[in-house]
């Protein structure tokens, strides 16, 4: 192992002697090295690559401050910390420094202090690249003393300097990310003097904390993220800072579901001990469109969004679920089915910002009709000239099916066969092996919640399936037809 200089002399002997760059240069410099040798710019970053990375690549490449602007679940944030990859592994500080002082060029009065004191004997520290990093989430709470700093009365008296004295400063953030990364999320949620105070950083490099000026040219890359509704000049920004940001980039959800689908099974955390676990591409498909269908719809506020997070948590709730009854039946391997997905509702309701239409119709109303739209979907794109007529037909006659959620694979499996075409139909498209029964009552429920998305059918919220226009008062005595039980 390389033994790293520990004082000022040694590090001018050594290879770091040039002195050090701008952040902003390391980043550039280690970031088109990064482009020489290929790969991707950002690790787990899935849906950018032709986007929204060649233009932060751009907006470093240019030294610019930027922002990110994008709805929730936009991996906006990550982004931000993904940029610590970029940063030098370690780099040389004055050793008791708040601010990351360079050997070669302190700011501070605490090393200018130190370095004419000690000469060459100045004791070096090492600084690793996740310390360079500094994220604060903005609220209208934060002050200028949080960013910037304040006086520290008790400094003062222990040192025996006046108020004045920059050694008497408590430093906030933005100068402890001095040589790194300051990331602060939802810029407008600052309010206004806290702006004017970054704004002043990144015009003149000083500040006035309690009335007293100090010459702070800090070396910051500043990053932001922002809601575009917010980031307007009638929104919650001060024109003169965003005037300072050199380049603003917008992100987006994923635009084809087979992304969002890599996306999810990236994130989702399914991997359960000891269980084996079966999840069909149709359930991640189903889950996936859950997300794209809110997108869509008009009762669901589009300026909040509906967040990546959303088919995420969906789907971690539907292998619980499923989890939790293949150990109530003792079954061998878990294989998520539908009602999985409409015991996963808390995950969805969750995720949607209504409107005053939606407020009307019901979170848990809406996730339902979501789930029965995401079904059509998937069925219309996997099998598009399915012949469903004959099913359809059976429940007008007034045969019903009611689905039981505890019931095991083989039993649904034989209910379903009831209903003819069904499983007929299910094999023909190849939406399920027909070896693997879970596998089948799954499609099975596919094509059914398809068709009471299409108003063809009807489905109760207990699981179960009827003609679609159904008496509305039925006399307890009064058995269904052809009423079938799983």
């Amino acid at each position: 192992m390389v033994q790293l200089p520990t004082n000022l002399g040694q590090l001018k002997r050594s290879k770091f002697g040039t002195g050090t760059k701008p952040v902003k240069d390391e980043i550039r410099a280690n970031l088109l090295r990064r482009l020489k040798h290929g790969g991707p710019v950002f690790d787990g970053i899935l849906g950018y690559d032709d986007s929204v990375v060649p233009q932060i690549v751009n907006a470093l490449l240019s030294r610019h401050n930027f922002i990110l602007l994008g709805l929730r679940g936009q991996a906006k944030s990550r982004i931000l910390r993904s940029l610590t990859s970029l940063l030098d592994e370690a780099i040389p500080i004055v050793a008791g420094s708040e601010i990351n002082d360079s050997p070669f060029a302190p700011i501070s009065k605490f090393a200018r202090e130190l370095i004419a004191k000690a000469g060459e004997d100045t004791p070096i520290a090492w600084v690793g690249r996740e310390q360079r990093f500094v994220e604060k989430l903005a609220t209208p709470d934060v002050t200028v003393a949080d960013i910037i700093g304040d006086l520290d009365p008790i400094k003062a008296a222990r040192g025996g300097h006046i108020l004045s004295d920059e050694l008497t400063i408590h430093y906030g953030m933005l100068p402890r990310a001095n040589r790194g990364i300051f990331a602060l999320n939802e810029l407008p949620d600052l309010a206004g003097k806290v702006q004017v105070a970054l704004f002043n950083i990144m015009q003149e490099g000083d500040v006035q904390i309690k009335g007293y000026p100090v010459r702070l040219p800090l070396d910051v890359l500043l990053c932001f993220t922002a809601n575009p509704e917010d980031y307007t000049a009638r929104g919650k920004i001060i024109t003169p800072l965003k005037d300072r940001i050199g380049s603003e980039v917008t992100t987006h959800y994923p635009e084809e579901v087979e992304l969002g689908m890599e996306i999810t099974r990236a994130e989702a955390w399914t991997a359960r001990d000891k269980v084996k676990l079966v999840i069909s591409p149709l359930l991640e498909e189903v889950v996936e469109r859950v997300a794209f269908e809110a997108r869509t719809d008009k009762r669901i506020d589009r300026r909040s969004g509906v967040s990546q997070r959303m088919p995420i948590t969906v789907m971690e709730n539907v292998v619980s679920n499923a989890e939790r009854r293949a150990l109530a039946l003792g079954e061998k391997s878990v294989v998520p089915r539908l009602g999985d997905v409409y015991a996963a509702l808390p995950a969805i309701t969750g995720k949607l910002e209504l409107e005053y239409e939606g407020e009307l119709a019901g979170a848990a109303n809406i996730a339902r009709e979501l789930i029965r739209r995401a079904a059509d979907a998937t069925l219309r794109a996997q099998a598009p000239d399915a012949d469903t007529d004959n099913i359809v037909m059976w429940f007008d006659e007034g045969a019903a099916l009611q689905v039981a959620d505890d019931a095991g694979a083989a039993v649904l499996r034989q209910a379903f066969e009831t209903v003819p075409g069904l499983g007929q139909l299910v094999i023909e498209h190849a939406l399920a092996p027909d070896s693997d029964d879970a596998l089948v009552v799954f499609a099975c429920e596919i094509v059914l919640e398809a068709l009471v998305a299409r108003r063809k059918i009807s489905r109760s919220e207990r699981g179960r399936y009827g003609r679609a226009q159904e008496p509305q008062r039925r006399r307890r005595s009064e058995e269904p037809p052809n009423d079938m039980t799983a």
